[in-house]
């Protein structure tokens, strides 16, 4: 992991806090120029099924929040998107881990809605569902600049994964951490 901003021993994790992950390039594998149809479609990327076990056991709660303009633009339907995550959450619990709930935005880019990162919107949602979560003790990993300024913009730190994905785009998206992959991230946090 590369440090940037801060120590990850200095923001004393511990269990009281939560976990935020973008979805496509972070859990599973991104498709180019396309979205995640059906759960044909969606292959989990290397190590992340462990990662998250790892982290249901170190964190309060954990979240998916993920853009799905596929839905804005007509190519799946919201049945669509929660059959996928139906089926994501099940593999993650059959593996031993745990998502507290998945926030989507099915609005296109051009909607501007106040819940497509990098608005915090579904960050504010998750809080109003659960109120014994704190968005100052919040972490967000994800692998574009609208993850990151979506941390940013809802108080949390940030972990970019991926850095060769990564494509500068709000000025507020310079992460916090980088790191390669999520289960770099769970190995760092297994030596605090």
């Amino acid at each position: 992991m590369i440090e940037l901003n801060k120590s990850l021993k200095d923001l004393k994790l511990d269990s009281t806090w939560t976990l935020f992950l973008d979805r496509d390039g972070v859990i599973n594998k991104r498709i180019v120029d396309d979205y995640v149809k059906q759960w044909e479609e969606f292959h989990f990327l290397p190590g992340v099924l462990e990662a998250i076990a790892s982290f249901s056991a170190f964190f309060k709660r954990v979240f998916v929040v993920t853009n799905q303009q596929g839905i804005g633009k007509g190519l799946m339907n919201e049945s669509d998107l929660k059959s996928i995550h139906a089926k994501m959450i099940e593999e993650i619990k059959a593996a031993g881990g745990n998502i507290d709930k998945v926030y989507y935005c099915p609005a296109l880019r051009s909607e501007n809605s106040p819940l497509r990162k990098p608005a915090p919107g579904m960050a504010y949602q998750a809080q109003a569902d659960y109120n014994d979560i704190s968005l100052e003790k919040s972490i967000m990993i994800g692998d574009s600049a609208s993850d990151i300024a979506f941390g940013k913009n809802s108080g949390m730190i940030t972990v970019l994964a991926e850095l060769q994905s990564f494509e500068v785009g709000y000025s507020d998206s310079n992460p916090d951490f980088i790191i390669k992959d999520l289960l770099s991230f769970a190995f760092q946090l297994k030596q605090l």
